[in-house]
């Protein structure tokens, strides 16, 4: 069962077991061993059982995890065995990446609205969505249950668009924007800065 001192680290490795487990699976894999994960994930098997074992008894001595057993297990942690839906404000090049490749990902997490404040975007259909004007934001997300925002707005805007989803009612926010941005603590909020990455990854050139 889930405690709460379970650190970030650990549920930022579940999507990439899960991931791989997939993988398996599609091979018709039936059974791994932590050594096997921890090979071809290039972690410490210890790590990989103590992850998992903050969840429950999943594997067995000598022969391993089931593969579909442990995609079953880790989707339920995830709550990835139910559709969850995502909200997205920005429909600029980034946005309309993310809804793209939303399209064709085979897991739970759906964007199901788009929104921007540019008027020349509202009603241009990115796939299968429609651009929506900010003005219809809290009702979408209520009507839509959307549980997840995305932000991949200018810097300048991202506190306005946080604020907007957290008003109506969104729990989680993936922050594109190069800003922090302030939410209240029942909110959970993630970054992904790509100047930052691409910043840290040249400490590591020769």
């Amino acid at each position: 069962m889930k405690t709460p001192k379970i650190s970030e680290a650990v549920v930022r490795r579940l999507p990439v077991y899960l991931r791989f487990l997939n993988e398996l699976q599609k091979n018709d894999i039936h059974t791994v061993s932590s050594q096997d994960l921890g090979q071809r994930l290039d972690l410490n098997p210890a790590q990989i059982r103590k992850d998992l074992a903050y969840f429950g008894e999943f594997g067995k001595k000598g022969i391993g995890y089931d593969v579909s057993y442990l995609i079953e297990k880790i989707s339920q942690i995830l709550k990835l065995d139910r559709t969850v839906h995502v909200a997205l404000v920005g429909a600029g090049n980034l946005g309309r990446a993310l809804c793209n490749y939303n399209v064709y990902s085979q897991d739970r997490m759906q964007i199901v609205a788009v929104f921007d404040a540019v008027p020349e975007k509202i009603g241009e259909m990115i796939s299968h969505l429609r651009v929506q004007p900010m003005q219809e934001l809290q009702e979408t997300i209520k009507r839509q249950e959307v549980r997840i925002g995305i932000i991949t707005v200018p810097a300048v805007e991202a506190q306005n668009v946080a604020n907007q989803f957290v008003e109506a009612g969104v729990e989680a926010i993936l922050n594109f924007a190069p800003a922090v941005i302030k939410v209240p603590e029942h909110v959970r909020v993630q970054y992904t800065d790509l100047t930052t990455e691409l910043q840290s990854l040249a400490y590591y050139l020769d």
